[in-house]
């Protein structure tokens, strides 16, 4: 029968040097499931018992978070299975009432049911209550005394003592990973600030967010999402254990959860799967999630998801607290970044500004002026050949002119006056990259480029474009550099596709050198279907490297 004894009268002078090295080990450690796995062994040798466990109270008070056991093997564990939930049975009653419970006869109490047929047989059963900070953190189970008697008073007052200890432990140990898990978040945030302002690809700056979130809370995914131009949320960076082809997806704006995002409110889902407000095929095989808007100043930037796996532990207030603080740090970097590249817009525009005045007062007009001098000349001479000579020149000079002045026009439009063609933005962004580079690169285009590749494809394509000019343009010291966009290609499982190289004739790719922009890319095509590989230039013998990037349409 069962049994909620009185405090005895403490334990006995000669028990004191066990006890006392009992709660030196108890405390002698830090990490708390350590700290858990100590108690745990040293409260069976207190009480000589068989075994031992702690049931760690959830957070809501419903069930345990978890259970940490001493005395059964490997094999057993393996045979009985899924561990204890703690809401019913006799582990429940503990949980409910937080009184020490004592039975001679574990088995013959109505209490207590739900073994299974592997599990190791047990008799005797003590229960003891850990308080931590005056709530209660778990219990401490004792059973199958090894003498084959009952737990008495001695044994109960032995292990109250040890819980009181234990209690100090677990405090410290939470207080000790408490401020491991803060140190952690703030490394995070100042990796996601770096990487934000750092002024490189904002793609892979967005990764890098990712990354830190979905390790930083342990999830099996995280997602950033960010405004859709036709409205939504929009999947923009994704860090998984598994390859994901969520990237450019778009949540519609008329969900429930877009619009609790977009003002400004968190949401928490204790099983995505099963969710109504989440689109079904985008959290499959995910439970536990968070969802947590990036804004700083009343403004919503996007949105960070986490999601742990199926069956996994549900984030604690504390993890729930640090991802807030972390999300609006990165909010806040984002808004950083974003004024950052605005400034260095501006400081592009004005620069354009002032080489297409200089191109239109100065060259323009020096070339007008040799143009006239030559005919001049032309005219002055009676050699056919030098007439025919100079002719030629000047109407070279005309070309020159209006190729300049065409540049002039382009120098002088916005983002927004540029048609939305993929050719038009290729010509664009291989007219940008001639201002740093000192030369323009040659194209060349294969198919229906406008009209067959889709939106996606298409946006990838720029950005995979921008990055390898970029990278020509920092480490390639080229000369030439061709770029070829070719719509007529048929992907190795078949389908029709888009590749990009972009060629030069510089220096090559160093062995041993970094490869994050080559990662990025090549992560940039598999997310689509696609893949990105390096090879040889166009140089001399090969010289200088191509990229090649390719995805289907």
């Amino acid at each position: 029968m069962s049994e909620a004894p009185a405090p005895g009268a403490g334990p006995h002078p000669e028990d004191l040097p066990q006890l006392m090295e009992a709660m030196r080990s108890v405390g002698s450690g830090l990490e708390l499931h350590a700290t858990l796995e100590r108690i745990c062994e040293t409260a069976a040798e207190l009480a000589d018992a068989s075994y031992a466990a702690i049931g760690v109270v959830a957070e809501d008070g419903d069930g345990l978070a978890e259970f940490v056991y001493q005395g059964v093997g490997g094999e057993a564990s393996r045979l009985i299975g899924r561990l204890p939930g703690g809401r019913k049975g006799l582990l429940g009653a503990l949980i409910r009432e937080s009184e020490p419970l004592r039975l001679a006869d574990l088995n013959a109490d109505p209490q207590s049911f739900g073994l299974t047929e592997d599990h190791p047989p047990m008799r005797s059963f003590l229960g003891v209550p850990i308080h931590v900070d005056g709530e209660i953190f778990g219990n401490l189970y004792l059973a199958d005394k090894r003498s084959g008697g009952p737990f008495d008073d001695h044994d109960l007052d032995m292990v109250r003592v040890l819980a009181r200890e234990a209690g100090i432990a677990v405090r410290n140990a939470h207080l000790y990973e408490a401020a491991k898990q803060r140190e952690r978040w703030i490394d995070g945030s100042v990796a996601v600030t770096t990487a934000l302002l750092s002024g490189g690809d904002a793609d892979e700056a967005l990764q890098v967010v990712a990354e830190q979130a979905r390790r930083l809370s342990g999830a099996a995914a995280a997602l950033v999402l960010l405004p859709a131009s036709a409205g939504g949320l929009e999947i923009v960076a994704v860090a998984s254990e598994h390859p994901s082809r969520a990237l450019g997806l778009v949540v519609p704006p008329e969900s429930e959860v877009v619009s609790q995002l977009l003002a400004g409110h968190d949401v928490f889902v204790e099983d995505a799967a099963d969710d109504p407000r989440l689109d079904a095929e985008l959290t499959r095989g995910y439970g536990p999630t968070m969802i947590l808007p990036l804004q700083s100043d009343g403004r919503v930037l996007g949105t960070l998801l986490m999601a742990r796996g199926t069956g996994a532990r549900q984030f604690s207030g504390a993890e729930r607290t640090l991802a807030t603080q972390f999300a609006s740090q990165a909010a806040l970097a984002l808004m950083m970044a974003e004024a950052q590249r605005d400034r260095e817009r501006l400081a592009v525009y004005e620069d354009r500004d002032r080489i297409a005045r200089d191109l239109h007062d100065l060259v323009i007009q020096r070339l007008f002026a040799t143009g006239m001098m030559l005919e001049s000349a032309q005219r002055g001479t009676l050699v056919p050949e030098v007439r025919k000579g100079v002719g030629k020149a000047v109407d070279e000079l005309d070309v020159t002119i209006q190729e300049i002045r065409t540049a002039i026009f382009a120098l002088q439009q916005g983002p927004a006056d540029v048609p939305a063609g993929l050719r038009t933005r290729v010509l664009r962004e291989s007219n940008m990259a001639a201002v740093p580079l000192g030369f323009k690169p040659s194209h060349h285009f294969a198919g229906p480029v406008d009209t067959v590749v889709g939106e996606l494809t298409a946006k990838n394509l720029i950005a995979a474009l921008r990055e390898a000019l970029s990278n020509a343009f920092r480490h390639a010291a080229a000369s030439r550099i061709d770029v070829t966009v070719d719509a007529t290609v048929q992907m190795p499982d078949g389908r029709a596709g888009v590749r990009l190289t972009v060629a030069d004739d510089g220096v090559g790719i160093p062995q041993g050198g970094r490869r994050s922009g080559l990662k990025n890319l090549k992560r940039r095509a598999e997310s689509l279907g696609g893949d990105s590989w390096y090879g040889p230039g166009i140089g001399e013998n090969g010289g200088g490297a191509s990229v090649v990037w390719e995805a289907p349409y």
